[in-house]
């Protein structure tokens, strides 16, 4: 949530920095300023009144009660706590109403962050070649078939469509992607974590999933939402808390399933893993000052291009548009991998800067060494999404006679397997 003093204090700033992602139809400041000062305006009523409110009843504490006085009394004090009840629920509904507007604004782009749509996106970074091939290459659902890798029939039998069963040494080459990713968080100081799948709203408003995207997202018939990232956990184990500045960053990694209502829209080659319901992803959290929060950012962008490094896949690093970065983001990196079949590249990891956005909305603050109590910052980092990595894996490495070179970092969880092939 965009804290309501910065609006108010740096008003046009704030606009021109939400016109790099919206348009000038899509928000009203100036509504939400009348709305403060109402706020602010009934708050002095309602304490004006209270406060007569108590000096009768302290004066009516030391009367005869059987008094003409006291009986008089007794019959203002009726009023004055009627009007007490009316300011009180004029005061409630209106910073609900203001509540409701700031809510729904998205977080303010950094001042580097280009305007715009995806078309105005920046690649920064550009690692390895795209693969070559001097034979037909296979689509990765295709080989997969051949392989024993997936079976993609089935899923759809079992769940509808946008789902996969991984079989086999396909089940297996996907938890080797997990250990590896895994294993290289904890020996950069990360703390594993493996949380629930199942939050409640607050939880959920905290993230930044309610109240806008509600609709994109599953939820249970007892009000519990199922989690698409791990974000949506890890972002709220410090709600309501105040921590020391002296224990910060924080630093957490969590795997979990993530679960998407809506899979994205098509394009007439996006089969198979491409855009799924459900998929694996281990996601990367900090807990920073205000001061560290950059450099953070960079960090798990260094660590998420590495994974995919270490890999051996070619990939690039684009820095997002404003308007295609998440609502809570500040700034984002995406990590995208190429996919040799469909030519194109696709994100692997999203890499945000939310500073101070999900702690106003969720109340998680520090306290610095002076004694100052400030809002945390957040960041979030897919380290790494499995899905697209397999198909960019299973395309990138695969062989003449159909068969798969296993990158030599998953080796060692696959028993040193260095080749899949075709069982005769």
């Amino acid at each position: 949530m965009i804290d309501i003093k910065k609006i108010l204090e740096e008003k046009e700033a704030t606009k021109q920095a939400l016109l790099k992602r919206l348009s000038e139809e899509e928000f009203d400041l100036d509504s939400i300023e009348e709305l403060y000062l109402r706020k602010k305006e009934l708050q002095q009523q309602f304490d004006t009144k209270r406060a007569q409110q108590n000096k009768y009843n302290d004066k009516m504490a030391i009367m005869d009660k059987s008094s003409q006085e006291f009986k008089d009394l007794i019959n203002e004090l009726k009023k004055k706590s009627e009007e007490v009840k009316k300011l009180e629920a004029d005061l409630r509904e209106t910073e609900k109403e203001l509540t409701s507007k700031l809510e729904v604004l998205p977080n303010l782009p950094d001042e580097d962050v280009p305007a715009g749509g995806k078309e105005n996106n920046e690649d920064i970074k550009v690692v390895g070649e795209k693969p070559t091939f001097n034979f037909e290459i296979k689509d990765h659902t295709r080989l997969a078939e051949n392989l024993g890798l997936l079976d993609m029939e089935r899923a759809s039998k079992i769940s509808g469509s946008n789902f996969s069963v991984y079989t086999g040494i396909g089940a297996r080459l996907e938890w080797a992607l997990i250990n590896f990713f895994i294993d290289e968080h904890i020996q950069a100081g990360y703390e594993m974590i493996i949380p629930p799948n199942l939050v409640v709203r607050e939880s959920a408003y905290t993230a930044g999933q309610l109240p806008k995207f509600e609709e994109d997202v599953y939820w249970t018939k007892e009000g519990l939402c199922l989690i698409p990232t791990a974000e949506t956990v890890l972002t709220n184990i410090y709600r309501d808390e105040i921590l020391d500045e002296e224990d910060l960053p924080k630093k957490f990694f969590a795997y979990t399933p993530c679960y998407r209502k809506e899979a994205g829209s098509y394009r007439a080659n996006e089969k198979g893993l491409i855009r799924m319901h459900q998929f694996n992803k281990v996601e990367m959290y900090q807990f920073t000052t205000e001061e560290g929060s950059e450099e953070a950012l960079e960090e798990l962008r260094g660590r998420a291009e590495n994974l995919v490094e270490k890999l051996g896949l070619h990939y690039k690093t684009v820095k997002l548009a404003a308007g295609d970065c998440s609502s809570v983001a500040a700034k984002t990196y995406d990590v995208e991998v190429w996919i040799p079949t469909i030519e194109q590249y696709y994100e692997v990891s999203s890499i945000s800067n939310v500073r101070d956005y999900q702690a106003r909305r969720g109340n998680m603050r520090y306290r610095t060494e002076g004694g100052e109590i400030r809002y945390l910052h957040t960041l979030n980092a897919s380290g790494l999404a499995t899905s697209r990595l397999m198909v960019a894996m299973l395309e990138s490495y695969q062989q003449q006679d159909g068969s798969i070179v296993i990158p030599e970092v998953l080796r060692k969880y696959l028993g040193g397997l260095e080749k899949i092939e075709a069982k005769n």
